[in-house]
Order: structure tokens, then sequence, then C-alpha cells
């Protein structure tokens, strides 16, 4: 089906995955979303002009001419213009709600793995980026769990996130940074994050003795981990002390090794800057950090646990993909994020309705509270 055609046949069930139109209602005024009813009659409708903009990826004339020849709103293009643009928040709120949702409370002596990542977006003409969106995803629920947007200095870092012990946390190279990783344990989680050798430097245990992690990778034997305890460096400036971590090692096959390289000689020629020969010869490594002990983990238990971090990558390439996350057709920040978060709160009302043909009950959504009504055979009516 069709993103209008959803949105258009589909919108009683899509909107009762939300909360009911009396806290629509309210929040929508303290969000400041709506100020006066003129043209938009409820905050329900006011969502469905924003999920039109943002998920159809209809321009403010389109979605003003939907409303209009759908009987939903009569009105322009300019008045739709501020309408979304005070949108935004509120949009973020709503959101907010249905991800609190999918976080389920960790359930004693039991692991939960958390991934975490992000993507660029491109505002409308711009060569470069102007907005992150930073997503954590639950692996064991297969679902979105916490989303943020950002402009472009809101750059990658676990200090973003609230973590809580038994979870472990999972990430790539643009996370390894001492403040993430000492956030993450001073919440008493766990972390595995790929190693960035150029912004976490590594030394033996105690401090005393300089790790050389080119002599240590040259040592694994071919298809076999290697674990090396060791730790980060302290920072006294940011008085982060040295953090205890284990560095898993494994060697890439000749093919693997061999395109990790073009990567990061088309990364360098993008960026105009000269690789170093050391940047080279570590693309042909995978090199994780982790907290762990070995007790608790194996040094192949870790590379399987990583391996599963593609499942971001899924998401994003889903967001990016089928959603056209990828540009912006705003330049105006209050409607930029307008259109961003109504993608994404689209994409997981469509999520969940998907799943609910399939799981919840045979109409496929959920039926909204009401106060409980007596039977057909013993109303007022009946006859005894």
């Amino acid at each position: 089906m069709e993103p209008e055609e959803s949105l258009e046949h589909e919108w009683p069930y899509l909107l009762s995955f939300l909360p009911d139109e009396q806290v629509l209602e309210s929040t929508a005024k303290s969000w400041g979303a709506i100020q006066r009813k003129r043209a938009v009659d409820s905050a329900s409708t006011l969502l469905r002009l924003a999920l039109v903009y943002g998920f159809c990826d209809h321009s403010l004339r389109q979605t003003a001419a939907w409303a209009e020849a759908a009987g939903v709103a009569s009105l322009s293009d300019v008045a739709l213009l501020k309408r979304l643009r005070k949108s935004s928040d509120w949009l973020g709120h709503l959101l907010g709600i249905k991800l609190a949702e999918r976080v389920p409370p960790v359930p004693a002596n039991e692991t939960r793995l958390r991934l975490v990542d992000a993507t660029t977006v491109s505002a409308p003409g711009s060569k470069g980026t102007d907005w992150r969106v930073h997503l954590d995803f639950d692996l064991g629920e297969l679902a979105i769990s916490e989303i943020q947007l950002t402009q472009v200095r809101g750059g990658e870092s676990l200090m973003r996130y609230e973590f809580e012990p038994g979870e472990l946390v999972v990430a790539d190279r643009g996370y390894s940074h001492r403040s993430g990783m000492a956030h993450v344990l001073d919440a008493g989680a766990q972390f595995i994050v790929r190693l960035n050798s150029s912004a976490t430097p590594l030394q033996k245990p105690g401090g005393e003795d300089e790790f050389d992690l080119l002599k240590a990778v040259r040592s694994l034997p071919e298809a076999e981990a290697g674990s090396f305890e060791l730790e980060i460096k302290p920072d006294k400036r940011m008085r982060i002390p040295a953090l205890p971590v284990r560095l898993i090692a494994l060697r890439k096959s000749e093919e693997a090794a061999e395109r990790a390289r073009i990567k990061a000689l088309k990364e360098a020629s993008r960026k105009g800057k000269a690789i170093q020969p050391q940047t080279l010869e570590l693309a042909g490594y995978i090199l994780l950090l982790t907290s762990t002990s070995g007790a608790d983990l194996s040094a192949e238990e870790v590379l399987d646990i990583y391996r599963f971090r593609w499942q971001i990558e899924l998401v994003f390439k889903r967001l990016k993909g089928l959603l056209r996350l990828e540009e912006l057709p705003a330049k105006d920040p209050g409607l930029a994020r307008t259109f961003l978060y109504s993608k994404l709160l689209a994409a997981l009302l469509l999520e969940e309705l998907t799943h609910s043909y399939l799981s919840i009950s045979p109409w496929g959504y959920r039926l909204r509270a009401r106060a409980p009504t007596l039977p057909l055979a013993y109303s007022a009516s009946s006859s005894p």
C-alpha cells in the first residue's frame, strides 16, 4: 500500500496505537503545537497533516491540496507551514512515548543488548551533514528503543544515552572515546566498541609499559581470535582514570582486508588527507574493546555479539531507503525537525500495525479502552 493510502484508509487503525484524543489534545496544547483551532479542528488532524507532509514526501502545497481533497482540513500552504513549524516538539514528545513503550525492564540475571549508531541527513542543496539521527536499537526486541535528533555538532557519543546495570552496549568506532566508555562503566553497564586507535590510546596494565598494537596483531595466527588484557590510558584533563579493557583482535581474510584498505584509501582521498601505513595495515584486522571479562564472554563470543551490530545498519538502510530519509526538503530548523520526527513516528506506527496484523488480533489493531458494557442478552432493553 502506498504511503498516502496508508494514511487515508488505515488512519483510524494507526491512531489506535497512540494516546487517545483527549491526551493528544492536551499534549498538543502544552507543547505549543495548537493554540487555536482555525482550519485544523483537532490534534489528530494536525498529526495526520504532519505525517502526510513527512512520511509521504509531499511539499507544503501538495499537503494542503491533499487535505482539501480528502476533506481533512482547508488551509493554505503558508498556514500549514506555520502549523507544522510549531509542531516539532510535540511530535518529538509523541515519538518519545512510542519509544518508551518499547523499553522493557532489564530482567534479572539477563543481559540486554543495546546497539547504538547514527546516520547523517542533509538539507536541500547541502553537500555536507546538517543533521544527525542517533538511534538505539534493542537487539532482544528487534525494535528501536530511542531516537535523538541533533544538528551537525551533535556528534556520536555514548554519553548521550542513559544505561543501566546488566546492559551490554555495542557500538562502532565512532564511539571509541574514553569519556563515553567511562560513562557506560559508571552506570554499571558493559560495552563492546570497535577500536579507533587514534582516539583511544592503550597501555599495558599499570601503565608502566607502552602497548605496541601492530606488534601484537602481527603475532595473531590465521582465523584465530586473540585477547589482550590492557587499559585505556587515563585522561587527567577530563578526570577519567585508566579503564581496564580487553582488546579482541582477529585477522581478516585477504579479500576482506583488501576491501577495507580500498575503503580507507577512498575515505582519505575524499577528505584530502594522506593515509598512514599503520592505518592501512590495521585495516586488515577486526579490533574490539570490551569491558567484559574473559569469564563472562570469550573472545569468540565478543566477536559474535559484535556481528549483530549490523542489525542496526539494516534499520538505518530501511529508514534511509524505504522512507527516503537521506535528504530534507526543508531548510527551516523547526520544519526540518517536524519532517524527521514525522518520518520516524510514521515508521514506528506502520511497524506496529504490520506486526499487529500477524500477532495481536484477527482484526489487526489495538482497541481503545472503553467503559465496560453489558452483553446484549443482559441489556436493560432485553426481555428476561
